[in-house]
């Protein structure tokens, strides 16, 4: 499989340690309502992008919020569901970092507001995502690329391999620190836990539980490792070194490359959990973000073919 391992910098190193310094003995994430506005308010702080304007919208009946750049392609599009753990996250929060990835590849960019637990639990989110890629075959976009990060890059792996969906005009995949094993059986679970200053084994398994509201993990809906990669596009990875969940991004990528398919996983040294949201203070995150666009743009430009 194609792993491309990043060394970290110093400047970045000295960065993680203070940050890891704010973090010394304070709780993991929880996945709970309770926890969304938090949440948001740290998502939001991301500095908007300046060539970018933002509305509310809705595509196939989901809410969300667009992200349009000026001289954006119109006939492409980037449909992004956010991190969260299928309970926290909103397209409100997350729309100008969404944006420096559409002024990035070009693109307008959709974040969706799909269902989130325990209100909506699965399969409801899984509906909400056919509904997008439906709705924008509707709009007539003729190319679209899937982003996300955490759940949501784990919920866009999980349309496109799980065998409940068509892939049309969907030419490729960017996946942000993706949990893709909703059975937290990963080896990296216990290796990166003393690591991982956000994540743990036990907070996933609750948001899991939370998100699967009584569904069995091994549901074919959810299959991601296990699934169809047969049709799969071309797939993007970045992930930190220093998060529980790098090995779902290094056994997915296995995974792909034993049925052909495409998959490039960046494994970055040190960094954390959906690291290229720091792109304001981090070197690997913006370097990340950058390979994103490029990525991006690649597939979204007018000559791109499946």
């Amino acid at each position: 499989m194609s792993v491309i391992k990043h060394e970290i910098s110093s400047s970045d190193a000295q960065a993680l340690q203070a940050m890891r310094a704010l973090f010394a003995g304070a709780p993991k994430l929880k996945f709970e309502p309770a926890s969304r506005a938090a949440f948001d308010e740290i998502i939001a702080r991301t500095p908007p992008p300046g060539t970018v304007s933002f509305e509310q919208g809705e595509v196939g009946g989901v809410p969300g919020w667009w992200c349009r750049p000026k001289h954006a392609d119109d006939t492409a599009v980037v449909l992004y569901l956010h991190g969260g753990g299928y309970v926290i996250g909103s397209a409100a929060a997350y729309r100008n970092f969404v944006g420096h990835i559409a002024e990035r590849a070009g693109a307008a960019a959709f974040v969706a507001d799909y269902a989130l637990a325990p209100e909506r639990p699965f399969p409801a989110a899984t509906n909400d995502i056919r509904a997008l890629h439906e709705g924008l075959l509707a709009r007539g976009y003729e190319r679209i690329a899937l982003c996300g990060d955490s759940a949501g890059a784990g919920l866009a792996l999980s349309f496109l391999t799980g065998g409940t969906a068509k892939s049309d005009r969907i030419l490729g995949v960017v996946a942000m620190s993706p949990w893709i094993d909703l059975s937290v059986s990963g080896e990296s679970m216990a290796s990166r836990a003393d690591e991982d200053p956000l994540l743990s084994r036990a907070t996933l398994a609750e948001a899991a539980a939370t998100y699967l509201g009584g569904h069995r993990v091994e549901d074919p809906r959810l299959a991601t490792l296990d699934g169809d990669f047969s049709m799969m596009p071309p797939v993007r990875i970045h992930v930190g070194d220093a998060e529980v969940l790098l090995d779902d991004s290094l056994r997915f990528a296995q995974k792909a490359e034993q049925a052909g398919r495409s998959c490039e996983v960046h494994v970055w040294e040190g960094m954390t959990h959906v690291f290229p949201s720091n792109f304001a203070m981090l070197h690997a995150a913006a370097e990340a973000l950058e390979d994103i666009g490029i990525f991006l743009a690649g597939l979204l430009a007018r000559s791109s073919r499946r």
